[in-house]
C-alpha cells in the first residue's frame, strides 16, 4: 500500500474525532484522553506477548514518542482551556505547515521547492476556511478565554511536527512500538488527570465511545501515521494532513444538523488544490 493511502487513512480517521469529542466534552479533557490513549495501545498488546522485541525501542526513541503523543495533547489542551478554542484549534493546525517547511532542517536530503510552500499555505488557507467559517454560523463562540493560550496552542504544532519528522530520524523502530508510547502517553494523562482535574463517573455510553475513540482516533490512526511516514515524503504527507480539518468540521456540521456552508466549499477547494499541487511535486 502506497505511503499517501496510509496517511489518507489516518486522517479519514481522525476527522471523527471533533465528533466524538463533542460527544464526550463532559468529561475531563485529560482522562478521556488517558483512557483512549491506553485502549488505543491494546492492539499491540498480543503482539509484544508473543514477543518482547515489538516494544524494543531504544530509550531516546521511547522519549520521541512520549514527547509526541503526551506532549502534544498535554499541550493542546492547556491551549483550548486559556484561548478561544476555535482560533487555538487553528493554530494549532499549522502543523502541517511546519511539516513542510521543516523537513529540510530536520531530514537531511530534503529541500524545500516553492512548490511545497505554496501548496502549504493554500493548505492552512484552507484550514482557516473550514474552522473560521464554522464559528461564524454557530449560535455561541464561547467564552473567549485568555489569549495567552495561543503559545501552548503554538508549541503543540510543533511538536507534532517535530515528533512527525523526527520519526525518521531515530533508529528504525516497528510500528507496533507505537503502542507503547501510547500506554506510558495515557498513565501520565492519567496523572495529570489525577493531579489537575476534579474526579469524573463515566456511563456505559460513555465507555462505549471512549473505546471507539481509543481504537480509532487516538489509536489506529497514530499506526498508520508512523507507517505513512516511514515510507512517504514527508513534504507531500504534510500537506495532505490537511484534509484532516475540513473532513472534520464537514462531518461535525453533518451530526449536528447544521448545513454545509459557502466557507466548508472554499475551504474544500483550496485543500485539494493544495493537496494535488504537493503530491504532484518532487
Amino acid at each position: 500500500m502506497p505511503s499517501t493511502a496510509y496517511a489518507l487513512l489516518a486522517i479519514a480517521i481522525w476527522a471523527t474525532l471533533a465528533t466524538l469529542g463533542t460527544a464526550l466534552a463532559h468529561l475531563p479533557p485529560f482522562l478521556m484522553t488517558g483512557i483512549a490513549l491506553i485502549i488505543g495501545s491494546v492492539p499491540s498488546w498480543p503482539l509484544v506477548l508473543r514477543d518482547r522485541a515489538a516494544w524494543k525501542v531504544p530509550p531516546r526513541t521511547l522519549a520521541l514518542g512520549i514527547y509526541g503523543l503526551f506532549g502534544y495533547h498535554f499541550l493542546l489542551f492547556i491551549a483550548l482551556r486559556h484561548a478561544p478554542p476555535v482560533e487555538a484549534n487553528l493554530v494549532n493546525y499549522l502543523w502541517p505547515l511546519l511539516m513542510v517547511v521543516l523537513a529540510p532542517v530536520l531530514l537531511p536530503g530534503l529541500s524545500l521547492r516553492p512548490v511545497h510552500v505554496v501548496a502549504a499555505l493554500l493548505g492552512f488557507a484552507g484550514a482557516a476556511a473550514a474552522i473560521l467559517g464554522a464559528r461564524s454560523g454557530a449560535a455561541a463562540a464561547g467564552p473567549a478565554g485568555e489569549y495567552w493560550g495561543f503559545l501552548p496552542a503554538l508549541a503543540s504544532a510543533v511538536i507534532w511536527a517535530s515528533y512527525s519528522l523526527w520519526t525518521k530520524r531515530v533508529p528504525a523502530f516497528p510500528t507496533s512500538a507505537i503502542g507503547l508510547f501510547g500506554l506510558v502517553s495515557g498513565l501520565l494523562a492519567l496523572a495529570c488527570h489525577a493531579l489537575l482535574e476534579a474526579p469524573a463517573t463515566l456511563s456505559g455510553q460513555d465507555w462505549l465511545l471512549l473505546v471507539v475513540c481509543g481504537l480509532g482516533p487516538l489509536g489506529a490512526a497514530f499506526f498508520l501515521w508512523d507507517m505513512a511516514l516511514k515510507r512517504g515524503d514527508a513534504r507531500q504527507i504534510g500537506i495532505l494532513s490537511y484534509i484532516t480539518p475540513l473532513a472534520s468540521t464537514a462531518l461535525l456540521l453533518a451530526v449536528t444538523g447544521r448545513p454545509l456552508t459557502w466557507s466548508i466549499a472554499l475551504a474544500a477547494i483550496l485543500i485539494i488544490s493544495a493537496a494535488l499541487m504537493g503530491t504532484r511535486a518532487r
